[in-house]
This record gives structure tokens, sequence and C-alpha cells, in this order.
């Protein structure tokens, strides 16, 4: 809460120095301890409602949908018949309701290790959360790493949707968590994990891929803009144990009608290629 000062909730962070994302609040709606991160929820003047862990802004409601179609709809249109997903963390429920859009969905399981943010979302954040109704959603409350040690060889994709690479969610951006992921999928499977700012994180992002292309035939990143998150950006690793994988070239291409009919703001096929195009500075970073 001492981040909230003179009615302004500002986000300062070791992981982006010398900057912050500043909201005005409107009303703090939450404010409490889970058994692993401190929580706030707060009503904003023009963003909607917020969630915000450890100091970090997790979503808004005004500009979550680039976020979550982005990091759902490119891994599930990345594969030719995607039917069994897991989900590691997404406790908000934004990946959740994108997935089950696809008719060739037939399980959507999550692994969340603090059951309070889904308790908070469906409060807070119905809109995010609605996806928790579906009954090919089933949650499992706990650590992500002993879950997928327990299910081999099960899922045609795994989104991974963690928070940034301190405390609880530190240990998702190592090796050690890609290896459990690809020994989680089918011997085709993909897997799309939150891939942190090409402005901010360039040697965390290099090095994730260095480790992945040891573990994977097939390595690529992409990115979406949204203007809530550190600079604007954000990226997702993306890697398939399909090595005919051609992650800029949808498996399946959408029509206008098929977006609308999907409630789709922010991905269509157009953007799911373009999102693969770098800029030149982090091209020529990612390519050393």
């Amino acid at each position: 809460m001492n981040l909230i000062e003179d009615g302004w909730f500002h986000e300062k962070n070791k992981l982006w120095p010398g900057q912050c994302m500043s909201l005005k609040v409107e009303k703090v709606l939450y404010h409490g301890k889970s058994e692993y991160q401190d929580v706030i929820v707060f009503k904003s003047a023009n963003h909607g409602n917020v969630l915000v862990l450890d100091g970090v802004i997790q979503c808004t409601e005004r500009d979550e949908f680039s976020y979550q179609e982005m990091i759902a709809h490119i891994p599930l249109f990345s594969h030719p018949n995607p039917e069994h997903i897991l989900v590691i963390g997404g406790g908000d429920g934004g990946v959740i309701r994108e997935i089950i859009k696809h008719d060739t969905v037939k399980t959507v399981t999550q692994c969340e290790i603090d059951e309070d943010v889904i308790t908070l979302s469906k409060k807070y954040l119905p809109n995010m959360a609605s996806g928790y109704s579906d009954p090919r959603v089933t949650t499992h409350i706990g650590d992500g790493f002993k879950f997928m040690a327990q299910h081999p060889g099960t899922y045609d994709v795994i989104i991974t949707d963690s928070s940034d690479p301190d405390g609880p969610a530190e240990s998702l951006f190592q090796e050690e968590y890609y290896q459990l992921m690809k020994m989680a999928l089918k011997p085709n499977g993909v897997l799309c994990c939150q891939g942190e700012c090409l402005w901010l994180h360039l040697d965390l992002i290099r090095k994730m891929k260095e480790f992945c292309q040891r573990n994977f035939p097939k390595f690529a990143y992409s990115y979406t803009t949204i203007p809530t998150y550190p600079s604007g950006q954000i990226g997702f690793i993306l890697c398939s144990l399909n090595e005919d994988t051609d992650f800029p070239e949808p498996e399946r291409t959408l029509s206008e009608d098929e977006i609308d009919k999907l409630k789709l703001k922010y991905y269509n096929s157009a953007i799911h290629k373009a999102s693969f195009v770098l800029p030149q500075f982090a091209k020529k970073a990612l390519a050393k």
C-alpha cells in the first residue's frame, strides 16, 4: 500500500529501475497478503479494476485483452489440433477465457499455486474469470513443477502465464522448468510462456533462447503491445517439439466474421504473423 501516494498507484520495481507506471486510484477494493504474495485490487480512474501482485500490475480491465489473446491464441493456432491444454498460473482467468473459444479444445487444466488470486479475480474481474464455469476446465491448486512431473506426455499445448522473475515466479524462467514442460508435452506439443520485455530484459531473453534451443527443435519469440506493462510491451517464448512447426504461419486463419464471433479485440491472423517481426536492436541481440 506504500505504492499508493496522493491517490495514485506507482509501480516502482527493481526490474525496471528509473521508470514507473502510475494509475489514478478511485477506490481500493481489496488489500491483503496471501500465502505467497501481497495482493491489491483497486478501481482506477480510467483503466477499470486493476490487479496488483507484490507491487506489480498484473492486469487492468481496459487493456488485458491484448496480453490474454496473444499468449493463448498464438500457441493454439500454431498447433494443428490442440485438444488438451495445461495452463500454469493465470489465476485471473483471462487465458482460460481465450482457450475455450477453440472448438478443438477438449480439456483445460489449470495449475495455480495461489488460490486467493482465483477467488479475488472471480469477484473483482468477472469478465476475465468467466471461463472458470466452462465444464472443460479443471483447476488444481498447487505447484506446477510437481504437477507436470506427475503428468508426462499429456498435453498438446502448455501456456505459462506467470508474473515477473522475482518472488514466487522466479523458477519459471529457468531451464529446469522448460525441461519439465517438455516432458509433460505430447510428441508434437507446443509451449508458450510469458517472455518479459525487449526494452528491459534482453539479457534474460537471450539466456532463455539459448537453453530453449538446447531442448526443443523449434524456438521463436513474439510480442504484443499493452500500455500498462513496463515499456508498453511484453513478449512470449514459444517452443515446439515438432520440427515442422512454423510459428509465424498460423495453422488456421480467421475470417472477419470468425474474429467477431470469437469476440477478439486484438488477435487476428495478420497480427499473429507480424508479432514475430522484431525491431532491429532486438533481432541483432537475439541473433548473437
